[in-house]
């Protein structure tokens, strides 16, 4: 079964997942699902091939002559994060084409195993006495953990084992390596802890739960990182997890770790874990995450910096970050039932998230502004290539995270056209939405089921949502929200319907005052989305002089390239610069305006068309 996490037999998960091939998505993100199986992942294959990505393992094989060929030593992630990619796609999709290139990936992979199960193209040949020698830098662990989700994703979607007895080969090897009694040490970038917890799901072996374990009570010993320049701090390893009170340091280390603690908890039920990560939680998401959903907000090792510092046009947001931030967010609602963190994980999709990838699905950003002089612009590659194939194996992943399923029910956390056959209570349950969300929140569900006893739908209720309209079967129903949800308990066997109205009007939104970018401005969201102003809707004025003066916004049917949105228009005033012209500064005089009409698109397709100035936050 094709499912992210698994966690069917997890003691302390109130959700349990569902498998990505259950759920068929065509809307607003089957768009996107098309374009990646389509473009996005023969493209990112021709990249591995073209940047030496797949020629580091044959030389670590010995196939072919030379040494490492690429810059850094986690590069080897790209071609795991590749193949976990194509092996969700195949969840969904019958793609013989590609499935024959991953089996050959899969092969070139396996060959570069060393005897004793290490697997890393970076220390082979000559620097095969430099393993384990630099855990802070050298990311041995951080590719172990990518190779093993590969891995597991591989093995439940098509059933092969040729790629999981290779990562469980290297977990073993790790697994011999490190904890009590043996070397000590902590990954220097988390992500092995998520993976070895999903391995201990697959296989049952609790020496991987207990490995997980050990690199996470590890840290705050000095054990991940170096000593100055970035520090501990930088790491996430100034002090123990279950110390943390704020969320510091490198934006994806620590989300992955946070990520990778959550499944710990899923598993032990650990009170220290769970209280670090709620405390976590709230500092981030109250004092330290952009509108967008973005994370980290300095360029200077890719950090978080302090409470409320969240400029705009230096803003990093690394696409890396915002798929970190959901993932953990999924793993917290899996823990809690509680719709805030499907909140996050809607705030941040529709945002800073696929603001990540081009509606092309060819190129990329790296790092997210929200404001811009119209110099940044997306790539097709990165010498650090993490983003990417991150941003494809997300998407790719989308439909595994729109339903769970408890004891009582099936809940619906996510909105997407789409049909779905969710197991349950040993029958199926198949739900078929129809929406245009997130432009329309009017979303029409029918749910057919052969089960006599009644249980449970929960329906989330946005916590943008004002108000809600429902009816099952064509009757209004009364319901009141609980914990983000509206809960309908009947019978549903046979055919019946529901529909859910989530009215979705433009809103202004204020930052707290301590945001001090955002002082005396606005951003603009509608629904789920975040707007923002770019030059090519609006070449009569700068965008950056634009004052909103207008509470109310016309909603406007628009396209940029193939895909069709909402754009808003309203009339503002934008400031006469034409005076300004050779000066940087002048006595204080009166301000010039002029009344001007003005287009928002939404901000995840912004850098699609010609380059141009684009701003979230607005002079109000």
């Amino acid at each position: 079964m094709s499912k992210i996490v698994e966690v069917s037999k997890s003691p302390y998960a109130k959700l349990k997942t569902i498998p990505v091939g259950s759920v068929r998505v065509n809307g607003f993100m089957g768009k996107y699902f098309e374009t990646l199986v389509n473009v996005t992942l023969p493209t990112q294959y021709d990249l591995l091939e073209n940047t030496g990505r797949l020629d580091n393992f044959r030389i670590a094989a010995g196939k072919m002559e030379g040494s490492y060929k690429t810059l850094f030593p986690f590069d080897d992630t790209d071609v795991y994060k590749w193949a976990e990619t194509v092996s969700f796609a195949l969840a969904n999709r019958k793609l013989p084409e590609l499935e024959k290139i991953l089996d050959s990936v899969i092969e070139e992979v396996k060959a570069a195993q060393d005897e004793d199960g290490y697997l890393g193209t970076y220390l082979s040949g000559d620097r095969k006495k430099e393993r384990w020698t630099n855990l802070a830098w050298n990311h041995e662990l951080y590719n172990a953990g990518h190779l093993i989700q590969a891995a597991v994703a591989h093995r439940r979607v098509t059933g092969k084992n040729t790629l999981f007895e290779v990562a469980k080969r290297f977990a073993d090897h790790i697994y011999n390596t490190f904890g009590p009694e043996k070397k000590e040490g902590a990954p220097g970038h988390p992500e092995v802890e998520m993976a070895l917890v999903e391995l201990y799901r697959e296989t049952g072996d609790r020496k991987y739960l207990d490995l997980a374990r050990y690199f996470i009570y590890a840290r705050g010993k000095g054990l991940a990182s170096v000593p100055r320049n970035p520090g501990p701090e930088y790491f996430i390893d100034h002090k123990p997890f279950v110390e943390l009170e704020e969320i510091t340091g490198h934006a994806v280390r620590a989300l992955y770790l946070c990520s990778g603690a959550t499944d710990l908890y899923l598993e032990t039920g650990d009170e220290k874990i769970w209280q670090a990560l709620n405390r976590l939680w709230e500092n981030f998401v109250t004092k330290k995450m952009y509108i967008t959903g973005g994370a980290g907000s300095r360029h200077d090792w890719e950090s978080f910096g302090e409470e409320y510092e969240l400029p705009n046009r230096r803003s990093y947001a690394e696409s890396c970050a915002s798929i970190a931030n959901f993932m953990w967010n999924f793993r917290m609602l899996l823990a809690t039932g509680d719709g805030k963190f499907a909140d996050v994980m809607e705030q941040v999709l529709y945002n800073g998230l696929l603001s990540g990838i081009s509606l092309d699905g060819k190129h990329y950003f790296y790092f997210n502004p929200l404001e811009d002089y119209g110099r940044t612009r997306r790539q097709k590659w990165f010498d650090c290539a993490c983003c990417p194939p991150n941003l494809a194996r997300f998407i790719v992943s989308f439909p595994g995270y729109m339903y769970t399923t408890s004891d009582d029910g099936v809940q619906v956390h996510l909105y997407e056209k789409s049909t779905a056959r969710l197991d349950f209570k040993g029958s199926v349950v198949e739900i078929e939405q129809e929406t245009d969300y997130p432009w329309s929140g009017e979303v029409a569900f029918t749910i057919k089921t052969d089960i006599e006893e009644p249980f449970s739908i929960y329906l989330r209720l946005p916590s943008w949502a004002d108000d809600f309209v429902l009816r099952v079967d064509g009757k209004a129903v009364i319901a009141k929200p609980q914990n983000g949800y509206v809960k309908l308990s009947q019978s549903w066997k046979g055919k019946h319907t529901v529909e859910l109205s989530l009215p979705m009007k433009a809103v202004f939104i204020e930052a707290h005052p301590f945001v001090r970018d955002d002082l005396g401005k606005a951003a603009v969201k509608r629904g789920p989305v975040v707007y923002c102003i770019e030059q090519a809707d609006n070449p009569d004025f700068h965008v950056w002089t634009l004052v909103l003066n207008s509470e109310s916004l016309k909603e406007e049917k628009g396209k940029i390239l193939d895909r069709e949105a909402v754009f808003l228009k309203g009339t503002g005033r934008a400031l006469d610069i034409s005076e300004w012209e050779g000066k940087l500064y002048r006595k204080l005089s009166e301000v010039r305006e002029k009344t001007v009409e003005f287009t928002l698109i939404p901000y995840h397709m912004w850098a699609n068309r010609e380059p141009g100035a684009m701003a979230v936050w607005l002079k109000r």
